[in-house]
């Protein structure tokens, strides 16, 4: 026998359609997932520094990235335990939330930072694309190289239309001047 009620553990109807929306859109029931982007950090603004909002490493090419709390950079090399770990000049990729929130409003879902496999994540702001451009987070200083493409694997992993969306929005590729630790956290500056 079916009850016209709604589940036990909804309060109201409006409640139970509440939650469906936030089951199809993989959101959180309250508050805010650690290490999320999926909500603006309302503390943030242009006018106070950006910081690290998180860590993505990958062991491999294809396998997907992982979330650490923080990261050994080693200069000319890049970050200990990731794909790119001891190549030329990409060492460290790092993109904006401010761009991967755009870039979700563009795409109609919300984009994980750990999707787009880049390696660390800022609070706000525009990441510098302008070859020669530093970047200081704590002891780590890097040198932008080139603006970082979206991967051809995107749309299959975050969904149809991602690439795209991410285009001149991916963020920069960085060379390791200065070796150091990075975490979840760390203020990160910008100098020309």
């Amino acid at each position: 026998r079916r009850s016209s009620r709604s589940p036990r553990w909804c309060r109201s109807a409006t409640e139970a359609s509440a939650r469906t929306r936030r089951i199809r859109q993989n959101l959180p029931a309250r508050g805010r997932w650690p290490g999320s982007l999926r909500e603006a950090d309302p503390i943030a603004t242009d006018s106070t520094p950006p910081t690290i909002v998180a860590i993505h490493l990958a062991p491999a090419s294809r396998l997907p990235t992982r979330a650490v709390p923080t990261a050994e950079v080693e200069a000319g090399v890049g970050i200990v335990g990731d794909r790119y770990h001891g190549t030329r000049h990409r060492h460290v990729t790092i993109q904006s939330a401010t761009a991967l929130s755009a870039a979700g409003s563009d795409l109609g879902a919300p984009i994980d930072a750990g999707a787009t496999r880049r390696n660390i994540t800022i609070s706000h702001g525009d990441v510098p694309t302008r070859p020669g451009a530093r970047i200081t987070i704590g002891d780590v200083e890097l040198e932008v190289v080139r603006i970082a493409a979206p991967c051809r694997l995107l749309d299959d992993v975050i969904g149809e239309g991602a690439r795209k969306a991410l285009h001149a929005r991916a963020g920069s590729v960085c060379r390791a001047l200065v070796s150091g630790t990075v975490a979840v956290g760390d203020r990160v500056e910008f100098e020309p």
